[in-house]
């Protein structure tokens, strides 16, 4: 099938933006007194919005509601100072837009990543290209894995869920895509593994960007 919609996560799929989200991360938990983390390990604490990275990163007798809120409000100042530090767009992302561009591919943006930075990230290393609709986190709106977002670019931009392809590289990702009736794909240079991509329904997973040119 030809695929006239294609939407991006953003984190692990269209940008490397691991070090500055563990940056900021790290720096909210040693002022509060609690153990950091590996870069590494945060490949699988991101993905589910920030209230959910500090559940998973913080120590589990103090995953309280009220101590998660304020690592939530500390978290997106301390960003302001780390999101465009080493962030920074994948090999290959840049041919692959020029490329889905030519094709006359409509392109979209959603992520779990809060409104606001979302569409900095997208300011900042894609103005290039006509990425709209761009979705982070919103108000009123459920987060990935809920299909709302999703269905509600597709209505935008005129398409049928199927229309859709839709690149992630979380199981949040591949799930959110099945639920939406979308052709769900991995990326496999993102955050998390093959297994898991293939484990919460993609349809295809691509090592490289330049083989989502084939799927569309």
């Amino acid at each position: 099938m030809s695929y006239t919609v294609v939407i991006f996560d953003l984190d692990g799929t269209l940008l490397d933006s691991l070090t500055d989200i563990a940056n900021a991360a790290n720096e909210v938990l040693a002022e509060s007194g609690f153990p950091v983390h590996a870069v590494d390990a945060y490949r699988f604490l991101v993905g589910d919005g920030v209230a959910m990275l500090f559940e998973r990163a913080l120590p589990e007798m103090r995953r309280e509601t009220a101590l998660i809120e304020r690592c939530v409000e500390a978290f997106r100042k301390t960003y302001e100072h780390h999101w465009n530090q080493r962030s920074r767009p994948y090999e290959g992302i840049a041919e692959m837009l020029d490329a889905l561009v030519r094709s006359e591919r409509k392109l979209a943006v959603l992520s779990n990543k809060p409104q606001e930075f979302t569409e900095r990230c997208v300011r900042e290393f894609f103005a290039k290209w006509p990425l709209a609709p761009v979705y982070g986190q919103r108000a009123g709106v459920p987060r990935k894995p809920d299909p709302a977002a999703a269905l509600q670019i597709a209505t935008q931009l005129g398409a049928a869920p199927a229309e859709c392809l839709y690149l992630g590289d979380s199981l949040v990702d591949m799930q959110t895509a099945c639920r939406a009736g979308m052709f769900a794909v991995g990326a496999l240079w993102g955050f998390r593994p093959r297994s898991e991509l293939e484990a919460h329904g993609a349809a295809a997973v691509v090592a490289h960007p330049r083989e989502v040119l084939e799927l569309v």
